[in-house]
């Protein structure tokens, strides 16, 4: 019989997302995310072929828990503002709730080596950003407009807190919501 494994992919994932916030895309290797974890080195190569395989599931696995989220949101209502508010409303509270996945959306995939990734990790990916611009275009509304209130306006009031290193202040939903309000509309 098998020994029960003692450090699952997601607390390896998390080491990994805890890395990359503390220091960056370069800082996340096999070797730090196992000295991260606790973990022996042949845990995480027991997990990932390299580095990645490392990356792209650190990237997949925050992309979908993000967009589950978000386009739960987007999809919420059948009044665009509503649901376009909630949206927007949704990246800045899950930035402040997330501030480690936070950071390794706001790092890029192709900082974590998108290029390289394994072909299932790269048609995943591709088929997360389809859902996402299906996603945007459901809402009856102008798809730029729409795309500037709930993703470019969030995502310039939480990046410049994140690249500080400090937490979305509180302050943050409320310019959001009025920046929708104003792209938006009656």
């Amino acid at each position: 019989m098998a020994r029960p494994a003692r450090f699952t992919v997601d607390e390896l994932l998390d080491a990994a997302a805890r890395l990359l916030a503390e220091s960056g895309p370069a800082a996340v290797t096999m070797t730090a995310v196992a000295r991260a974890a606790g973990a022996p080195s042949g845990s995480v190569y027991h997990r990932f072929s390299g580095r990645a395989e490392l990356c792209a599931q650190l990237w997949l696995r925050t992309e979908q828990r993000f967009l589950a989220g978000f386009t739960a949101a987007l999809t919420s209502s059948p009044d665009p503002r509503e649901s376009c508010s909630a949206a927007a409303l949704f990246v800045v509270r899950w930035c402040r709730g997330h501030p480690d996945e936070a950071q390794v959306l706001l790092a890029g995939a192709q900082a974590l080596g998108a290029p390289d990734w394994p072909e299932p990790a790269r048609a995943r990916h591709e088929q997360l950003l389809g859902e996402l611009r299906r996603a945007l275009t459901s809402v009856p509304r102008d798809t730029e407009r729409v795309t500037a209130a709930v993703i470019d306006i969030p995502y310039a009031i939480v990046r410049r807190h994140l690249l500080a290193g400090r937490g979305v202040p509180p302050g943050a939903d409320a310019i959001v919501a009025d920046c929708v309000r104003a792209l938006i509309g009656a």
